[in-house]
């Protein structure tokens, strides 16, 4: 779940075994077509399916279409604002066992600081204080980069909403 000139989404392609596919979700046309170079310039390109749009509308398609559950894993690095909602629907997505990794979540360290109050700290903030609690998942934060939180789906988990969960 976000694109940009494809990066991550070519490093995954590169791994993934001959039949392994890449559901990749991103807004803008004008970077998708540097991705979508470098796909076909490293011979991957067969394997990702871009979908251009919101990535709400794109997950919400997926799961309407009855792909909940066959998810491998998960890569979201996109508008922070939408955090919460792209790993509500990635956890139905992806399958009991399954990884989410979600990029961006020490935002420079940010986070951290109580007087940074900008619309995108604050999702990111909120967000991480909403997963630290959530008992469909396993949860760990790497601090390399701009932070990585790695979010294991339990083997047991439900897919009972948030606020359904004390």
């Amino acid at each position: 779940i976000g694109v940009f000139t494809g990066y991550s989404s070519l490093c995954v392609a590169l791994a993934l075994p001959s039949n392994g596919h890449i559901v990749a979700c991103d807004v803008s046309e004008e970077y998708t077509a540097i991705a979508r170079r470098y796909w076909e310039l490293a011979g991957v390109a067969h394997k990702i399916s871009l979908q251009l749009g919101p990535a709400i509308n794109t997950l919400d398609k997926l799961i309407a279409e009855g792909q909940a559950g066959t998810f491998d894993f998960v890569f979201i690095d996109a508008d922070k604002e939408n955090y919460e909602a792209y790993f509500e629907r990635s956890l139905q997505l992806v399958r009991n066992g399954g990884l989410i990794v979600i990029d961006n979540v020490l935002w420079s360290g940010r986070v951290a600081d109580p007087k940074v109050q900008d619309e995108s700290t604050l999702a990111i903030r909120n967000f991480n204080d909403k997963l630290r609690n959530d008992p469909r998942i396993t949860l760990s934060v790497v601090p390399i980069g701009d932070g990585l939180t790695l979010a294991l789906k339990r083997r047991w988990a439900t897919l009972m909403q948030p606020d359904e969960q004390n």
